[in-house]
């Protein structure tokens, strides 16, 4: 077991999890960018322009993650994968008509001939939650340009993650409701998760 991967949509508590997980069992952490990328400010000035822009970015970064993790000596776990950028954030652009057909279909192209490259996780660990539950976690966390965004892009979001963890057979993957969980608050939660990983894998031990 050497690469973990935490999924799931805006203000589903990923990376507080990778956080915890990492100082629990002295993994790696592998955290995203979005802070440092350098298009986010044009796209939300007009994101039909920067889109395609936004998305290789992530791509390039999340492409330079995994190549990380590849060849680390130590079990590595990942806040966000490539996946996603592309199923998720990339095709509902695409959907919404932000990102238009050609920029979609070059995009796929980059995002397929990588993909080639590249093993997928050992395991997902998927954080499910319902519009509410983000929406308290994107106002908790404050971030400003996270401060705007609408329910109906959050549900969208959703709705993708849900169809693509359906359909993913590249690896395990642990699915945990945080709708009613709070495991950065509630220890009790936080065993919980360390459990589900244990019996998942039989490979895990926490640290010393």
């Amino acid at each position: 077991m050497k690469h973990i991967a935490v999924v799931g949509n805006i203000g589903s508590g990923k990376t507080s999890l990778t956080r915890m997980l990492s100082e629990h069992f002295s993994w790696k952490a592998e955290f995203e960018s979005a802070d440092n990328n350098p298009y986010l400010a044009d796209f939300y000035d007009d994101m039909k322009a920067w889109a395609f822009h936004l998305q290789i970015y992530f791509l390039n970064s999340r492409f330079v993650q995994v190549k990380n993790i590849q060849s680390s000596t130590i079990p590595v776990i990942q806040d966000r994968t490539i996946y996603e950028d592309a199923h998720i954030f990339a095709r509902n652009l695409h959907l919404t008509g932000i990102m238009n057909d050609r920029d979609f279909a070059n995009y796929r192209a980059i995002y397929d001939s990588i993909t080639q490259t590249i093993t997928p996780p050992d395991l997902l660990i998927y954080l499910k939650a319902d519009l509410p539950k983000l929406q308290q976690q994107i106002q908790k966390r404050g971030r400003g340009y996270e401060s705007d965004i609408p329910a109906d892009y959050l549900l969208s979001l959703n709705d993708l993650y849900n169809d693509w963890i359906d359909a993913y057979t590249n690896s395990d993957v642990i699915t945990f409701d945080m709708n009613d969980m709070d495991f950065v608050g509630k220890s009790s939660d936080f065993e919980h998760i360390l459990t589900q990983i244990n019996q998942q894998t039989g490979m895990l031990t926490p640290s010393v």
